[in-house]
């Protein structure tokens, strides 16, 4: 004769099994993101006399100083290579109101006149939080919360709020001031044979576990910026890239293209490659002079 009480269910909450745990990792967001791609109207600028040169170089490199200066943000000129266009402008600000007023400032220059926009790029600064959110989510089931209840998401909120301080200076960074720029939008394949959101949660954390520690080792020679675009733009994620030697993202991105994330599920924009261009140089540049 059996024994009844082997056969009882343990006392205690229902469980949430591995597989109905939510399928989204958190993610923590800080400034936003606009990048404008110009092509200059060179042969219009060389029809202007030099006075009126010069005075529409003053107000702008006048205006453009003041935005690299934002304290809640900050823009920087970049003199792009090859035939994707000419400047890249990238400015960070608290949010999307602030950087629509950015693009207004730059439309009310005189020298908007020669600037064609080629593209852009809208996006916001993210930090995935692939490993703590399975931790989390692990964590919050064995105590008997079930996901999307309202005590599920007091803890998730808290969580967030705490993080986002303690990350505050990643979420909220200065634009490096190295003398390149790289920056390219990214998505995760959703093809026939491989879909990244089909993944569970689990195996995508290891596989970002491993693509971050490649980043890491260039952690001396580049920063590297993420910002997350669904819903925003045509791609998922934006990636800029600053360092001083521009073949560090030649060779930061060639070893990352190995591992599985990259190899199985990376699909890959356009590239945009640039120089710095400090406002004080616009002068410069526009005379034919590498700032």
């Amino acid at each position: 004769m059996s024994n009844s009480r082997s056969a009882r269910t343990p006392s205690g909450p229902p469980q949430t099994s591995a597989a109905a745990l939510p399928a989204v990792p958190l993610t923590l967001e800080g400034y936003s993101v606009l990048h404008q791609m110009f092509r200059f109207r060179w042969a219009a600028w060389r029809s202007l006399d030099a006075t009126e040169k010069i005075d529409i170089v003053r107000e702008a490199s006048s205006q453009l100083a003041e935005m690299e200066r934002n304290s809640a943000g900050g823009s920087a000129l970049y003199s792009l290579l090859g035939h994707k266009g000419d400047l890249m402008l990238i400015h960070f600000r608290q949010n999307f109101d602030e950087l629509n007023q950015a693009e207004l400032q730059l439309a009310r220059l005189r020298i908007s006149d020669y600037l064609e926009p080629s593209t852009s790029y809208l996006s916001i600064i993210e930090l995935g939080l692939y490993e703590s959110t399975v931790k989390l989510y692990n964590e919050l089931a064995e105590s008997g919360l079930a996901p999307h209840t309202e005590p599920w998401n007091r803890e998730i909120k808290a969580t967030l709020a705490r993080q986002t301080e303690a990350m505050r200076p990643r979420l909220f960074p200065e634009i490096p001031k190295h003398r390149y720029a790289c920056f390219y939008p990214m998505d995760r394949r959703r093809g026939e044979d491989k879909n990244w959101y089909t993944v569970p949660i689990e195996e995508r954390a290891r596989q970002m576990h491993e693509h971050g520690m490649v980043g890491r080792r260039y952690a001396g020679e580049v920063k590297q910026i993420i910002t997350g675009s669904i819903g925003f733009d045509d791609w998922e994620w934006g990636v800029d890239l600053f360092a001083e030697d521009p073949l560090v993202f030649k060779k930061l991105i060639y070893e990352m293209r190995f591992d599985e994330v990259s190899a199985v599920y990376a699909l890959f924009g356009q590239f945009y490659v640039g120089l710095r261009c400090p406002a004080t140089e616009l002068g410069s540049w526009l005379n034919g002079e590498l700032p």
